[in-house]
């Protein structure tokens, strides 16, 4: 390196010659910057597209396409397509009629609700969802959910019986008939403030709120409602009844409650049922093992139902302990429009309910749809499913429906069983409506042990290990999310664990983005090329000089740390290069490429960087300045405080100008650098 001239300041004609200055294209109009950010932040996938340059009918034929999307895949529909959907959809029915009867007690309902979830949702799912692969009907988690807060916001009345149960239609005294009226028009009432709250969030094109949650959040959330389910169901495999358990979900609640009723287990239902549970789980390792034989686990909890249904029946169990379903009345969907309730406390508890319900429903749901897409290699609009999952739930809570979404269990049996549009949904539906108008009586002796063990073999595929463990490898930080949302499910209540976890996420956010991360960047060997020095141990550092890269905006909530983060990477170099008799820095270069803005607080900070160095002697210089960065930088005068000419379009020609300017003294190997003035340029930020 070369002395040069004494005025460190200043950039001399040849240096200007021998590198391309930072452009400032013209500034566009705020009016176009809000257009821009509406359409970037509600429109990313701009849905308008097709209806560009097109004449009027076409744009009509469209938007009812975009509407109602049979009308677009019924025009290539085929025969063999038919035959894939009706085997498909005769086997997701198969694995949902069992399951829904035991998903309605989850939500503390009777079994009848489960199958009327079964009917309606996925029907008008199937004319106006995207997804062909996913199966609507009631889940698991929503189910406990829902049951959980529902019993929170609603706790039995102390003139109601011990025996007082919401899953039973037998009721014991007028104070707990009034309960269970009051339950369902809270279930009603939630699920209808949970639709429109779904369909709200898509209209209004928010589908990016429930990017809130991490995947690694969810997959604790999951795990701790699947291990939460499972020890719920305790009760059903040992015998003990609903109305004596705890209402409680926490691990050592419902441990506790099964313990205290010792009592009350029977050996043959916890025989009877562990058998059955021995069996669904053989069928389901036989269909991981062999994909062609994916019906085997779908027809397995049907077939448990019906087996045990009918050792029951030839040896009358239910007379030695062992509980059943009991009666189901017979009928098609009624109208539930008449338990709404629109006032008082039940309204805020709806709201409530609705509202953590929906939130669940939507991410489960739109999760699954997008996985099953990407398979087939087409995209899934959040925001047309969101409508869809709202109007199927606000009609489903209009006909004694409670909260539906799409299943993952019953989605991949469909998916395997080779569907291919959603008529396979349509087909479930008409299964589970034959069931309603004729075959309800057949699970009268059904055990509820055998309920308890399909509902636990079902949960169990909730359980992520694998993911869990990449999670562990590739973040601790996600990690730790997962943890705690799992955990809060399982040792505080379900809804807690929601709540860990949607803070959890929102808290990882505001940590990357109140601390972003920062580099030191050294040239690789024979390029000019810069990365960073810990990525890559053999790039070199460029004597005298500093260059640091900010991975982040430059905002209100990381300035002053991105500010003192820097003059630390100073400070903590210059401490290795006394020690090692070196060139103290004269030079400090910010790469600004990943800056992609910055506010008026983090303009502030670079101005009391600028001064900061000034008093040290060290010269600031920014390569490659985003589009809205320098604008925002030029408007407030600190281009000018700097200088224009140091500003570079890479960080290698930063280098080659910087290198020129370094100093040195006589009498030391400290350089001496003139500092540059901005007193006649001071910035107008402060004023």
């Amino acid at each position: 390196m070369s002395k040069v001239g004494s005025d460190a300041g200043a950039v001399d004609a040849d240096d200007r010659a021998s590198r391309r200055p930072i452009g400032i294209p013209d500034k566009t109009t705020p009016l176009k910057d809000l257009e821009l950010a509406a359409r970037e932040t509600f429109f990313p996938d701009d849905p308008f597209r097709p209806f560009k340059n097109q004449p009027r009918s076409r744009r009509l034929q469209l938007g009812l396409n975009y509407i109602f999307p049979p009308l677009q895949w019924l025009r290539s529909y085929k025969l063999s397509y038919l035959k894939d959907d009706i085997i498909a959809g005769l086997t997701i029915g198969s694995l949902c009629i069992p399951q829904d009867i035991g998903y309605s007690k989850l939500a503390g309902l009777p079994p009848i609700y489960g199958l009327f979830t079964s009917f309606v949702p996925p029907l008008i799912y199937a004319l106006l969802g995207v997804s062909r692969e996913i199966a609507i009907g009631p889940v698991a988690v929503v189910s406990i959910l829902l049951g959980t807060l529902a019993s929170h916001q609603l706790p039995v009345p102390t003139l109601a019986t011990k025996k007082c149960d919401t899953t039973s239609l037998k009721f014991i005294n007028d104070a707990c008939t009034q309960y269970r009226e009051s339950y369902l028009a809270l279930i009603f009432t939630a699920t209808f403030f949970a639709g429109i709250f779904q369909a709200a969030l898509g209209l209004l094109r928010l589908g990016f709120i429930i990017d809130f949650l991490s995947h690694a959040a969810i997959i604790g959330f999951m795990a701790g409602a699947a291990v939460t389910i499972a020890l719920q169901q305790l009760k059903g495999m040992l015998g003990i009844s609903t109305a004596s358990f705890t209402r409680k979900t926490d691990i050592v609640s419902v441990l506790r409650s099964v313990f205290q009723h010792v009592d009350e287990w029977s050996w043959r239902t916890a025989l009877l049922g562990l058998f059955f549970l021995g069996f669904l789980l053989l069928s389901k390792f036989i269909g991981k093992k062999n994909k062609k034989l994916f019906w085997i686990p779908a027809i397995a909890p049907l077939t448990s139902v019906i087996l045990s249904t009918l050792f029951v029946l030839v040896t009358h169990l239910d007379k030695h302990g062992v509980a059943i379903v009991g009666k189901i009345d017979g009928k098609i969907n009624p109208s539930s429009v008449g338990r709404f309730v629109f006032h008082g406390e039940i309204l805020k508890k709806a709201l409530r309910v609705g509202f953590e319900s929906a939130l669940i429903a939507l991410t489960e749901g739109i999760a699954i749809g997008r996985t099953f897409a990407s398979f087939n290699n087409y995209q899934i609009d959040g925001n047309k499913e969101m409508i869809a999952f709202g109007t199927m739930n606000i009609v489903g809570s209009c006909t004694s429906c409670y909260v539906a979404t799409g299943s993952f269990s019953r989605s991949a049996v469909n998916y395997n069983a080779g569907c291919k549009t959603p008529i396979a949904n349509v087909v479930m539906s008409i299964m589970v409506l034959v069931v309603l108008a004729v075959a309800t009586p057949l699970f009268h002796n059904t055990p509820n042990c055998i309920l308890a063990s399909i509902i636990i073999n079902a949960v169990l595929t909730l359980i992520d290990i694998p993911a869990a463990i990449t999670v562990f490898k590739v973040d601790k930080l996600d990690f730790i999310s997962l943890l705690a949302a799992f955990l809060g499910v399982l040792f505080i209540s379900v809804e807690i664990g929601l709540l860990i976890a949607v803070c959890l996420s929102v808290a990882n956010i505001l940590l990357q983005v109140t601390r972003p991360h920062t580099a030191v960047l050294g040239r690789i060997p024979n390029t000019s090329i810069f990365r960073n020095v810990e990525q890559y141990p053999d790039s070199s550092r460029i004597p005298g000089i500093l260059i640091v890269r900010i991975d982040s905006a430059i905002y209100f909530s990381n300035a002053n740390y991105i500010r003192e983060r820097i003059l630390r990477w100073l400070d903590d170099e210059n401490d290795e290069i006394k020690k090692e008799n070196g060139i103290p820095f004269q030079f400090l270069i910010i790469e600004m490429s990943p800056v992609t803005n910055i506010d008026t607080t983090g303009i502030l900070s670079l101005e009391d960087l600028l001064k900061t160095l000034q008093k040290r002697k060290v010269h600031l210089a920014f390569a490659n300045p985003g589009t809205k960065v320098i604008h925002k930088l030029n408007d407030a005068g600190f281009v000018q405080a700097v200088g224009n000419d140091w500003f570079f379009l890479t960080v290698g020609e930063a280098v080659e100008v910087c290198r020129r300017h370094i100093t040195f003294g006589h009498e030391s190997t400290t350089p001496h650098v003139q500092p540059f003035s901005v007193e006649s340029k001071e910035p107008h930020m402060r004023s």
